[in-house]
């Protein structure tokens, strides 16, 4: 009897080494492709640097940075000594700002019962009962299915936010109600609006208070040059080059036949560090929107992702209630949540399961998420600062995010859990 329980024992003790190896090989694997997709970039002088954190369950398979927060100046030459990236570099995080701070806070108003998804956004923003806009529902602005402008230079008609919330509400509408899914910029800078009437506190207040601070996320603001933070951020454009181009080209889609190129000329000539690269969020928002402005860090943004991951708790806490998580993530017919992308079309997820879901900035950050796995991946890139390209836009990163997320579902495959 002694003898078939140690036999046992022996073999159980075997195939936990067995397992331990093989999630070893795993992992060292896994870290040796991710060093080698982003140091090439780096070194092919693609992009500045990035800061990457991959996490499953409980464990940083992987958190490291590579390159540089900065290596270009405003003349777009490399800097005699380029400032070397960290994982506590803050980085603008750009439209992930949607997600972190906007979608969370309209959760959370869910949650404590002061407003539902369906209900019309003129109940809370006169505005919005004009009868174009009547029958937009808070859900179609989380979805981008509201027809507001996908995007509009909003800084040649405003010069803070109260004059940006009265132009959209103004502005007529470009798509119908509905009809297609439409990323808007517009939509969510509203969505910023609705938080504050419900609240009765300024946007960045509500997410600093309901969101940031009980997550400990306290390196995740709006204007950190503001709130003391002047070290230790990642920089990202020259000015506003592409957004001047967007005003004044017509090929790129975005030209608006009212706007006079000329009639305004408040762009930065200098190298953005510290200040939302965003043009909206900085010219028309005093930076800070609902739809860019937030600044964070990977283990700042981590915490977060933790809680979404977690069916909406915070270690034994439940932040979120699981059927408010449920109900934003949830697809609609265009494959998609309230708020976070879900898509297996997008790069940063490409044939992912069903349930994943993240979303990207502009600036060259991403979250993926994948919560049959318990898998997250956050990359932070300010693939900005090398300056535009030839053909006058800047590097698509797509690319590099989807040969992360290849190696990181490759790893999980291999891995024992």
């Amino acid at each position: 009897m002694a003898k078939k329980i140690f036999t046992s024992l022996l073999l159980l003790l075997l195939g936990f080494v067995e397992a331990l190896a093989q999630n070893t090989l795993a992992k060292s694997t896994l870290i040796a492709e991710i060093d080698s997709i982003l140091q090439t970039q780096i070194d092919q002088e693609k992009i500045p640097g990035a800061v990457i954190l991959i996490k499953k369950g409980k464990e940083e398979i992987y958190k490291n940075a590579f390159g540089y927060a900065q290596k270009k100046n405003f003349e777009q030459q490399n800097l005699a000594v380029p400032e070397k990236t960290t994982v506590k570099h803050l980085y603008d995080i750009a439209s992930l700002t949607k997600v972190v701070g906007t979608t969370t806070s309209i959760m959370l108003l869910v949650d404590k019962g002061l407003l539902k998804v369906d209900e019309p956004v003129g109940k809370y923003i006169p505005a919005f009962n004009s009868p174009d806009k009547a029958i937009i529902t808070i859900r179609h602005l989380l979805t981008h299915t509201s027809g507001l402008y996908e995007w509009y230079p909003l800084y040649y008609r405003c010069k803070n936010r109260q004059e940006t919330f009265k132009l959209i509400g103004e502005l007529p509408l470009a798509f119908p109600v509905g009809s297609g899914r439409h990323y808007s910029d517009l939509g969510f800078t509203i969505l910023g609006q609705l938080i504050e009437k419900v609240s009765g506190k300024s946007l960045e207040n509500f997410m600093a208070e309901n969101i940031f601070k009980p997550l400990k996320m306290n390196h995740t603001m709006y204007n950190p040059l503001k709130n003391g933070f002047t070290k230790n951020i990642a920089a990202t454009s020259h000015g506003n080059p592409y957004e001047k181009r967007m005003v004044t080209d017509s090929t790129l889609g975005m030209r608006r036949k009212e706007i006079d190129p000329n009639s305004w000329n408040g762009w930065r000539n200098y190298t953005l560090r510290g200040e939302v690269n965003d043009g909206n969020a900085w010219y028309a928002n005093e930076g800070v929107s609902g739809a860019a402005g937030l600044f964070s860090t990977v283990e700042d943004l981590q915490k977060l992702v933790d809680v979404l991951k977690h069916k909406g708790k915070a270690g034994k806490k439940q932040f979120i209630s699981e059927s408010t998580i449920q109900l934003f993530l949830t697809k609609d017919q265009y494959k998609n949540g309230l708020g976070w992308m879900m898509e297996a079309s997008n790069s940063f997820m490409k044939n992912a399961k069903e349930g994943t879901f993240g979303h990207t900035g502009f600036t060259g950050t991403s979250i993926t998420v994948m919560p049959d796995s318990d898998l997250s991946i956050i990359l932070l890139i300010n693939r900005q600062n090398m300056g535009l390209l030839e053909n006058k836009t800047y590097y698509n990163v797509n690319k590099i995010r989807e040969l992360v997320f290849n190696a990181v579902v490759k790893y999980n495959a291999s891995a024992i859990d």
